[in-house]
């Protein structure tokens, strides 16, 4: 008897690899759901300890929906387990947790209890939730059509880089700005209350304006066990999780921010060097060599 008919594949065992990815994508929403719920019951509850403590949950919520969200595509792709279905249900998971959650807990949390720009803050919101779903659209339209890679129709699709800010990144802006400090806007003076609101309302309209904008950002998926040096990627890993373990405010809120404005960084040192290349090349005159006789 042969080894392939002693030993038949076990389909139910590749059956069960496929929804490993998806039970990943599960708890992403989950996770944005938990933030949604924690952010109705701490606003009812005012400035009460409870409410911080609601609030900061919350953020950690959305901070865990991240992980979630780069582990199923990652085991997706390791276990060659990709499908349509999962493509689709990751993008509407991150829709609930990285649109409707942050944008339900700037509200709440933020410029919803701030009298005088309550009113622009449905807006704000609104606006950060719909370029959000553009920016998921967007990318899959460009990840599926083969007509973007012709030049001049659309940025071509890179896996080392990632065209306007994605969306989860987007959402741990705001997430570790809670974590850093849960203390609703209403708890703060008047004109302190006041000036947090519009920045608020001005640092998520520009995360928006990034989501959907054609920035560069890294990607990182190049990143894997073959292309690191384990003896300089563990130590690192092992700091940076001490790091967050014992500073996870000031840790999480760095991490964030810098990878918001790298995008922005690079763009502009890239329109600087394509300036600098532009220039007409001009002559000393007070170099001899540049008088014509």
């Amino acid at each position: 008897m042969s080894d392939t008919q002693s030993n038949p594949p076990r389909k139910g065992i590749r059956k069960g690899i496929y929804i490993v990815p998806s039970a990943f994508t599960i708890l992403n929403i989950m996770c944005g759901f938990y933030a949604i719920v924690n952010a109705i019951q701490a606003v009812q509850l005012g400035l009460a300890p409870k409410a911080l403590e609601l609030f900061d949950h919350a953020a950690i919520a959305v901070g865990l929906a991240v992980i979630f969200d780069g582990l199923d595509g990652r085991i997706a792709r390791m276990t060659k387990t990709t499908s349509e279905f999962g493509v689709e249900l990751d993008s509407i998971a991150d829709v609930v947790t990285f649109g409707v959650a942050p944008a339900v807990l700037a509200y709440t949390w933020g410029y919803g209890g701030v009298q005088g720009i309550d009113r622009y803050g449905w807006g704000v919101s609104f606006f950060f939730m719909i370029c959000g779903a553009l920016r998921l659209a967007r990318f899959n339209v460009m990840a599926r059509s083969p007509k973007f890679d012709k030049p001049g129709t659309s940025p071509k699709l890179d896996k080392k880089s990632f065209v306007g800010l994605p969306i989860p990144p987007s959402a741990a802006v705001l997430a570790s700005v809670i974590h850093f400090a849960p203390m609703p806007l209403i708890g703060y003076e008047g004109t302190t209350r006041y000036t947090f609101g519009w920045a608020l309302l001005i640092g998520m309209t520009l995360l928006g304006m990034l989501m959907v904008s054609t920035i560069r950002y890294t990607s990182f998926k190049n990143l894997g066990a073959k292309s690191m040096n384990p003896f300089i990627t563990l130590p690192l890993l092992a700091a940076l999780l001490s790091a967050i373990y014992f500073h996870s405010q000031v840790v999480l809120l760095t991490l964030s921010v810098s990878y918001a404005a790298h995008g922005l960084v690079l763009k502009g040192f890239s329109l600087l060097g394509r300036f600098r290349r532009q220039q007409p090349a001009t002559k000393d005159l007070n170099d001899p060599s540049t008088i014509e006789l």
